[in-house]
């Protein structure tokens, strides 16, 4: 069976990433938000927010699994372009955000920046690579 050992490795990474993003959610930021005086509608646009990004971990995860081992390449190099580059958009707005909003806070981002350049790294390699697949028997 032919597998592309980076899409597998960034489909497991994708749905640990999702894992990881939903508990940070409900042990560090919405505690903050039932606690902070804000109303209904700020926390439940926190929570969907947050929530969003969770899922979409998620089914990038499902998506890098499946395109590990499928054998259209064409298809499945399009669809990784397209995740990558989603994923490279939300880095941009996260890293603008930060610069634009609080200078200072810079350093917050520097490592999910390191992991999204990472990802997006085994990404390319997984589309780049994949007539040099490894066989499994």
């Amino acid at each position: 069976m032919k597998v592309n050992v980076y899409f597998l490795i960034v489909g497991i990474l994708s749905i640990l990433f999702s894992i990881s993003h939903a508990l940070n959610g409900h042990t560090a930021v919405f505690p903050i938000t039932e606690a902070a005086n804000f109303g209904v509608s700020t926390k439940t646009t926190i929570f969907y927010v947050w929530h969003i990004i969770t899922i979409e971990n998620l089914i990038f995860g499902i998506a890098f699994l499946i395109m590990a081992f499928h054998k259209d390449s064409a298809n499945v190099k399009f669809a990784a372009w397209i995740i990558a580059i989603i994923i490279l958009a939300r880095w941009v707005i996260i890293l603008g955000s930060t610069l634009l909003k609080d200078i200072n806070g810079i350093n917050n981002v520097l490592t999910d920046s390191a992991a999204i350049i990472i990802f997006v790294g085994l990404i390319i390699l997984g589309i780049r690579r994949n007539d040099k697949i490894l066989h499994f028997s």
